[in-house]
């Protein structure tokens, strides 16, 4: 399988894609929910979550695992690939979406002024800035931590006046720098593209993150054919939350934009 995990339903806008662009595999999408939002916790907490939530989908079968959470993947992954798999799954991969988005941007801007949004976690990482200018040293980067945005979509705010105000607040900053690219370095964020590009305006590009991160997987599995060999294609998905079930397949039906007809509840051990 291949295994798609987020601290909650943002994830599901990665899963969306990774179906439409590659629907014969079979997936399993971990939500870790009771724990969610990640990016207000420290560096050791997020790697422990993280780490936990990797080990399970291993033991579900998963064969590649992709973090669809940025702050997971700017504060965990690195450590989880370079130490903790070659000890434990030196036969499987962890990716991250944070270098596809920091290479389709760099592909996109046409004057180097790429703008970030995020999570606290996620840009004091400064994980996004440092995979572009290994891309490309004279960018101009400019990154905005956005911490109200991951629970104002969690709870279906999304689109009402005050999340507006909101938005608008947080982008005012990257629209007076004159970006002309702009990363959603939350998967969250899918869900306000649309606000996010009328106030940003038609001389900035706002990154189609989860398309980007499909295209990408397509890529990996054809070149890693090892890989991609061990991957059963039954078209199946299985979705797994450590929170409510209920309350994830409704919520997660939205995200998803198609029925989920079963969720099931689990406890992630250490």
């Amino acid at each position: 399988m291949i295994g798609v995990f987020d601290s909650g339903f943002g994830g599901l806008t990665i899963l969306s894609a990774f179906l439409k662009k590659l629907p014969a595999y079979d997936y399993l999408y971990l939500g870790d929910s009771a724990r969610t939002p990640y990016g207000s916790k420290s560096q050791e907490v997020i790697y422990t979550y993280t780490r936990q939530a990797v080990n399970f989908l291993f033991s579900k079968g998963c064969m590649v695992i992709v973090l669809a959470c940025n702050t997971a993947s700017t504060k965990a992954l690195r450590k989880i690939q370079q130490e903790w798999l070659p000890v434990n799954y030196p036969d499987r991969r962890v990716l991250g979406v944070v270098i596809p988005l920091a290479e389709s941007a760099v592909e996109s801007t046409r004057y180097g002024r790429i703008g970030v949004i995020g999570t606290q976690a996620t840009t004091e990482s400064r994980v996004y800035e440092e995979e572009l200018r290994k891309l490309r040293t004279e960018l101009k980067i400019y990154e905005q931590a956005c911490p109200l945005l991951v629970p104002l979509v969690e709870e279906g705010w999304v689109g009402k006046p005050e999340s507006n105000m909101i938005l608008k607040k947080y982008l005012s900053r990257l629209k007076r720098k004159k970006i002309d690219t702009l990363i959603l370095g939350c998967t969250h964020y899918r869900f306000l593209e649309k606000d996010i590009e009328r106030i940003m305006g038609k001389n900035c590009r706002v990154l189609n993150g989860p398309e980007i991160v499909a295209y990408k997987l397509e890529d990996y599995l054809t070149r890693h054919p090892e890989i991609e060999a061990l991957i059963p294609r039954n078209k199946t998905v299985t979705y797994r939350t450590t929170d409510d079930p209920e309350r994830f397949r409704v919520f997660g039906e939205k995200f998803l934009n198609q029925n989920i007809p079963r969720v099931e509840r689990v406890m992630i051990d250490p």
